[in-house]
């Protein structure tokens, strides 16, 4: 069935995502190993993604490390360095889809105030037909939920959407829907996976 949607993830997709390289900048590679390895950020992350409010979550954690917290607090005061540059292959590539009218949704596991204050940031997050973020809808990927959202509220049939994320096991939860999915390495690849499926031209996807 060909494609007539195409959905898109956000983190390490259409903006980077690494908290580890800005700690290593920060307190050098050593002690962010230990403190990952002591203090369960990533999971406090994840409740943030579910819909907990990030500044609490954050110094509530830092809170309960105080051998860490000043680490911890950089979570929130220094997110958007974690969450940065754009990746502008991908932007140009989610444009020229809506350019051709293509209608581009956004799948993504998100803080409700993260995504509030990325949005300032990035004007692209704004240019999306429909937005689909776990905190506002308080179940993530890969859970089936948040994708019978997407589902429901686009009203596309599953078999003529097509689903790009560098999470393997998202892509596999969406592909179980019957989906069409490309697992996300880098921009050149996913250009060429929609050259592919007739979405865009050659040179549109440059």
């Amino acid at each position: 069935m060909p494609v007539t949607a195409v959905v898109f993830d956000i983190g390490r997709v259409l903006i980077e995502w690494e908290p580890e390289r800005f700690y290593d900048a920060y307190i050098g590679k050593p002690q962010r190993e230990a403190l990952f390895r002591d203090v369960d950020l990533h999971g406090m992350n994840l409740g943030i993604d579910r819909g907990d409010d990030f500044k609490e979550a954050v110094y509530s954690l830092a809170g309960r490390h105080p051998k860490w917290a000043e680490e911890i607090r950089h979570w929130h005061d220094s997110w958007l360095q974690m969450a940065s540059p754009d990746i502008p292959h991908s932007v140009r590539l989610m444009r020229a889809l809506r350019q051709r009218r293509i209608p581009v949704f956004a799948l993504t596991n998100f803080g409700i105030g993260t995504f509030d204050l990325a949005k300032k940031v990035y004007p692209f997050f704004n240019e999306f037909d429909q937005v689909f973020v776990s905190g506002h809808l308080q179940t993530i990927k890969p859970e089936a939920a948040i994708y019978a959202h997407l589902e429901r509220d686009t009203g596309v049939t599953p078999e003529q959407l097509l689903f790009t994320d560098d999470r393997p096991e998202n892509i596999e939860a969406a592909a179980a829907r019957g989906w069409q999915t490309h697992l996300f390495t880098t921009p050149d690849t996913w250009a060429q996976r929609l050259v592919d499926e007739g979405l865009l031209q050659l040179e549109d996807a440059q």
